[in-house]
């Protein structure tokens, strides 16, 4: 059955839907990511920084570091050099310290009972120092060295090869640390090739004094050395003798052939990046110090580097390459005094 409305009337009609387009939701801007802050490091050297020497080595270091994070923008460092007086070392540290960097590193074994004194009054600041072992038990303080005596016996291996007189004369700052074990590496060295070779070592009581360092160079030529050594910034004066007189020289700490192309035959040279780098994880990772650093040729921390411009024999080369190879897999054991 079907049914129908009275009246007769016509329905009316529906009127028609209107779809609105929908409208999106505006889009949420974040705001930019704030730049990350760059690592700062602040570091106090006793010499300058073009010493061709230990200054110099933690210099070169930093800035390969920087260009390995990336540059200026991720990693920040700034120096004090010349630093001989300790007190203005120590006024450099605290202040460095007060302006926050994160990590102030005392480049020098001069500077270890200031940076004891200064570091517990930073405890949210890492402090690095050396060359040594010793974080004096304080949390926030870093300790790196140089087992130097390995590329100083490299050296001494070569030197006792090349020397034709049969002496060689080696000038020492003070007899400690790095240049120490450097000084009795190379006289192993050449006893090792030959121990009828006579080294006659001064050590001249300073790190500084170039006067000093060239007389003690003369010295050494004049008693009939051919082949000459030295550790630590005052060189220079003992390699411009060296090149008055021809007698060959190896260097330590950074590359000295720019000072003597002619005469430079090998350096031994730090690389600090190598302890810098796990000290900057650990930094970033929350461990602000209680931990020490080797340099060596094994790591890296230490590499000997030929002058291209010395014609060095092939047989010498080998030696002093298959020496390094026998230092790092532990069949060349280095006796020290």
């Amino acid at each position: 059955m079907i049914l129908t409305a009275c009246g007769g009337t016509t329905p009316a009609a529906e009127a028609p839907v209107v779809t609105e387009a929908p409208v999106e939701a505006p889009a949420v801007t974040e705001p930019p990511a704030a730049p990350a802050e760059p690592f700062r490091v602040a570091v106090i050297m006793p010499s300058a920084i073009n010493d061709l020497a230990f200054s110099q080595s933690m210099y070169d270091a930093l800035v390969r570091i920087q260009e390995e994070m990336g540059g200026p923008d991720a990693f920040e460092f700034v120096y004090s050099d010349g630093m001989f007086n300790v007190d203005d070392a120590a006024a450099a540290i605290r202040d460095y310290a007060t302006q926050g960097y994160d990590l102030v590193i005392a480049h020098g074994s001069q500077y270890g009972s200031s940076l004891q004194e200064i570091a517990p009054d930073f405890p949210e600041t890492s402090f690095a120092w050396g060359t040594t072992a010793d974080t004096f038990g304080l949390p926030n303080i870093f300790a790196y060295e140089a087992a130097s005596q390995e590329g100083g016996y490299v050296n001494g291996v070569l030197a006792a090869t090349l020397s034709a007189s049969k002496v060689i004369g080696v000038v020492g700052p003070i007899e400690v640390g790095d240049a120490k074990l450097y000084v009795d590496g190379f006289k192993a060295g050449v006893a090792a090739v030959n121990p009828e070779v006579k080294v006659n070592v001064n050590y001249i009581g300073s790190f500084s004094d170039v006067a000093l360092a060239s007389e003690a160079a003369t010295t050494h030529i004049a008693a009939g050395a051919d082949v000459l050594t030295g550790t630590a910034q005052m060189v220079v004066g003992a390699i411009g003798k060296a090149e008055e007189a021809n007698a060959l020289w190896f260097g330590t700490q950074s590359n000295q052939t720019s000072l003597a192309p002619s005469i430079v035959v090998s350096s031994q040279v730090y690389h600090w990046e190598v302890a810098l780098s796990e000290i900057i994880g650990l930094i970033n990772s929350g461990t602000l110090g209680g931990q020490s650093f080797k340099a060596n040729l094994a790591n890296g921390g230490e590499v000997v580097e030929f002058n291209p411009d010395y014609a060095l024999p092939d047989d010498a080369k080998a030696l002093a390459e298959s020496t390094v190879q026998g230092i790092i897999d532990g069949t060349i054991t280095i006796t020290l005094p």
